[in-house]
């Protein structure tokens, strides 16, 4: 019989139980089994699995947390307050972008030169939208462009300063804004007639200007806390002149605030310069720091109304251009067409050019004058027998806003992304060729081996092309520099491509195609 049926029925301990407690008691007093696995864990009858002990917070621990929670949690108007400002800031830095972009192609409006003036010692914009060549763009004086524009322009730049005075936080910035406000109203008060009460003052001016001129900025604040001292002390004074002096210290006092400014942009800008080009860096420090003169950016005496356009320059100039009558100087505002080299100035060339002008611009096009230096050219086999000249143009930009994914996330239309280039109209005028079978012809010119597709641009700009119009004599041919970019050849009324050469004018109008992306 087995041992252990034979004790149990005997009410004995079973052998084989008893081996096994044997072989406990071994491994609990540290002995060595040959049957227990070394890697688990050895039985202790004395330890015990048991949550550590944690003692109650006290009072003053329960007020330090909330006091630390507190500072980790904003209140309601705290968060309130925080997006506002992030708001702010966002509006701010999309504005000045736009200013950039609008400089760097050679469309700015007057803010922009002002916007762009200040880049350079900003210490809130972003590294990565600055560009290397910015230091070498002529930029303009910000009393250049002041100067420059009549009362309707001036009251429109006004609400444009008073935009970036209230967004801006920046200290050194909002001095900046500031002078330039108070230079804009001065600018504005002298513009305007003056009556009995302005030509007394006009006639103590030259004293004024006599004495505050010469003076710095240290000086100058001296003298306004002298004279608003006597201007509230109880002394009999000629209150009239006092506060018209006081008026035109604050007004000098600008110009010696805006002075400071502008010496610090023009240090940055020729460090910028000597890791460049030092030549241009040395003429820079030997120059002002500005281009010599600003560009028409607005009739100085005019009285119409703004320009409802995308810019008020570009619509002085089209409309400057179409009012132009039968003389045969170039029309006021559009100097780039002065009779100067071999430029086409005939009367046929000028009779289509002021029909071109006159239907003016649509909404979100520009004006677009990026002309360029024709490759390779050489002297044409003709121009023993004909004079070169150089055809007449008036060609426009579509701008336009791009509602992409990324678009439609970060902008709303309140707040539009920049503008991009949607498209191109070339309007250019050949009214004598010779050879009138012959219509002229265009090509595209992609510079440093690139290919068609291909992109060599960095990141966030687009690749240039030149497009280069052929035509027969007595023309010479014509280059302009456009985003490179695929076109849509789709006939689409008054937007869709077309290319035709009728009485004397090459039209070359084209839309880039929008790329859609699927997921």
């Amino acid at each position: 019989m087995d041992p252990g049926r034979q004790a149990m029925i005997n009410g004995w301990k079973s052998p084989l139980q008893g081996d096994r407690d044997a072989r406990d008691r071994r491994v609990a007093g540290g002995g060595r089994d040959g049957n227990r696995d070394i890697t688990g864990p050895r039985f202790d009858s004395s330890n015990r699995i048991s949550k550590t002990h944690r003692p109650p917070p006290s009072k003053s621990t329960g007020a330090n947390s909330a006091a630390a929670a507190s500072g980790r949690y904003l209140t309601q108007d705290q968060q309130s307050e925080q997006f506002v400002a992030d708001e702010d800031k966002f509006v701010l830095n999309q504005a000045k972008k736009k200013a950039d972009i609008r400089v760097r192609e050679h469309r700015a409006k007057p803010i922009d030169h002002l916007a762009f003036n200040l880049r350079f010692i900003d210490t809130d914009r972003d590294i990565f939208d600055d560009h290397d060549a910015d230091a070498e763009i002529s930029i303009l004086g910000p009393e250049a462009v002041l100067e420059s524009l009549g009362e309707a322009q001036l009251r429109e730049l006004d609400e444009d300063i008073r935009s970036y005075h209230t967004l801006e936080c920046n200290k050194k910035n909002k001095e900046y804004w500031t002078a330039l406000l108070a230079l804009c109203a001065d600018r504005r008060q002298k513009l305007k007639p003056q009556g009995p009460e302005g030509r007394a003052v006009t006639s103590v001016a030259s004293d004024v200007d006599r004495i505050l001129s010469p003076k710095s900025l240290a000086q100058l604040e001296a003298l306004e806390k002298q004279i608003r001292a006597k201007l509230q002390s109880n002394e009999p004074i000629d209150t009239d002149y006092w506060e018209q002096l006081l008026k035109s210290l604050l007004v000098y006092k600008a110009k010696a605030t805006l002075k400071s400014i502008c010496e610090e942009i023009k240090a940055a800008r020729v460090d910028l310069l000597k890791t460049r080009d030092l030549e241009k860096a040395r003429e820079l420090e030997a120059s002002d720091g500005y281009a010599g003169a600003a560009p028409a950016l607005g009739s100085a005496g005019s009285s119409s109304k703004p320009a409802s356009g995308p810019s008020a320059a570009v619509m002085a100039s089209a409309s400057a251009s179409a009012s132009a009558g039968s003389s045969s100087a170039p029309p006021p505002g559009t100097a780039r067409f002065a009779v100067v080299g071999t430029e086409d100035f005939s009367q046929a060339t000028k009779a289509l050019y002021d029909r071109e002008v006159a239907k003016g611009i649509s909404e979100g096009e520009e004006i677009f004058t990026a002309e360029e230096e024709v490759p390779g050219v050489l002297k044409p086999l003709w121009a023993d027998k004909y004079r070169p000249r150089k055809p007449r143009y008036f060609n426009r930009v579509q701008m336009g806003y791009e509602w992409n994914k990324y678009n439609q996330t970060h902008y709303d239309h309140d707040h539009p992304p920049p503008k991009v280039v949607q498209g191109y109209k070339f309007n250019i005028f050949y009214p004598d060729l010779i050879d009138k079978t012959k219509a002229p012809t265009f090509k595209i010119i992609r510079e440093h081996g690139r290919r068609k597709g291909e992109s060599l641009a960095p990141a966030g700009s687009e690749d240039t092309c030149l497009i280069r119009f052929i035509a027969g004599p007595p023309y010479e041919d014509i280059a302009f520099r456009i985003v490179d970019r695929e076109w849509d050849y789709s006939a689409k009324k008054e937007r869709g491509f077309k290319s035709s050469f009728d009485k004397g004018i090459l039209q070359l109008h084209f839309q880039f195609k929008k790329i859609y992306y699927r997921k």
